[in-house]
């Protein structure tokens, strides 16, 4: 069971850290402090709700049909693109960087967005419930320790996240720093996608 946990710890990690969609979202809000703590907290429900339903058994299921993978697959490849695309755009043409007195988005806007960048972008359920879930179901009798550690690992790093944001947005706040940031989400998210395509 430790065993299983541990495992469920670091491959979680390994997927959970990579910046994407979700975490540059969290980035951005953490920075301008906007309702940064629901934001991380909303996003590790959903990796608890998906990376559950991928162990309880979907994740395989989806793997057994070709329509669902092929949807999956070139439905996250496209939403990974356009993100890209918008990153790419702020990148070239500059902002004035994320500072704690800008205008305050509602809390429904943000918890509304929250939801979108997660729920519409299909590499999370390829990464969620597909892949951790598929890898949950090897250990059997101890994938829900497994399941924990993802979790667990999701949690950390959400949180962690968002209070280092915090604490660096004096220096994150400078607009070349995020432009930086813009330009280096822009290349995850193209890079992810031709892998997507490729695969």
């Amino acid at each position: 069971m430790v065993s299983a946990y541990v495992n469920g710890l670091g491959v979680g990690a390994g997927l959970i850290m990579a910046i994407g969609a979700q975490g540059a979202f969290v980035l951005s809000q953490a920075l301008k402090r906007q309702y940064h703590v629901m934001v991380a907290l909303v996003c590790t429900l959903l990796d608890v709700i998906l990376i559950g339903v991928g162990v309880a058994g979907l994740g395989a299921l989806i793997t057994e049909s070709p329509a669902l993978m092929q949807m999956a697959q070139y439905g996250g490849a496209a939403f990974l693109l356009w993100f890209g695309f918008t990153s790419l755009k702020r990148a070239i043409q500059g902002q004035e960087g994320m500072q704690a007195g800008e205008a305050l988005a509602s809390r429904r806007k943000v918890l509304l967005t929250t939801l979108a960048v997660t729920l519409l972008n299909p590499h999370v359920y390829l990464d969620a419930v597909v892949l951790l879930g598929s890898i949950g179901a090897q250990f059997g009798d101890g994938k829900w320790s497994f399941y924990a550690g993802t979790v667990t690992a999701s949690f950390l790093w959400f949180m962690g996240l968002t209070f280092a944001a915090v604490k660096l947005s004096p220096w994150l706040s400078n607009p070349k720093v995020w432009r930086a940031i813009d330009a280096l989400v822009w290349v995850m998210m193209w890079t992810i996608a031709a892998r997507l395509l490729l695969s």
